[in-house]
């Protein structure tokens, strides 16, 4: 339930970015939680926090936010990072990372596919619809999550979530 809070008070953060209006605020989230967001509007990058009942979480998005995978897991060769979302809150962390490239999808896919095999995640899902490859697993040893979504075109479209628990 926070994590979608937390999501769709970050869209809001994100579409205020958009529209060009103050470089800072607050609002309320979905489930009336105190929010309060800053847009640079030189970069682009949108900050964000959200105080809870568990502490505050956190939200970073930005085509130049630093991008830090988890262990084993590499951006693909030559890709572009289009925007990086970062989110920290109590109980997990999560990035969430747009990219371009050259290749195609079924190539990026899959060295996201090697990666997460090699973590420990388990592929729970694989689709392939009209250019759309899809991925999705998870670790079962610590609650990871991981979806890797990619789009042939020119170039490839790509989008890779991967999200971990912390804490007991």
């Amino acid at each position: 339930m926070r994590k979608t809070a937390l999501i769709l008070a970050g869209g809001t953060a994100l579409m205020l970015g958009g529209c060009g209006s103050e470089t800072s605020g607050e609002f309320k989230t979905a489930d009336g939680k105190d929010a309060e967001y800053t847009v640079d509007k030189e970069t682009g990058e949108t900050t964000m926090t959200v105080e809870g009942p568990d502490g505050e979480a956190s939200l970073r998005s930005g085509a130049n936010v630093p991008v830090t995978l988890p262990d084993g897991f590499t951006l693909f060769p030559g890709s572009k990072v289009v925007t990086n979302t970062l989110v920290n809150q109590p109980d997990g962390q999560g990035t969430m990372i747009t990219f371009e490239a050259e290749d195609p999808a079924e190539k990026v896919v899959a060295h996201y596919r090697d990666a997460a095999k090699a973590a420990g995640f388990d592929i729970q899902l694989e689709m392939n619809t009209n250019g759309t490859r899809v991925i999705g697993g998870e670790r079962k040893a610590d609650g990871s999550s991981l979806s890797v979504t990619a789009t042939d075109g020119e170039p490839t479209t790509g989008q890779i979530i991967i999200g971990s628990k912390t804490g007991g």
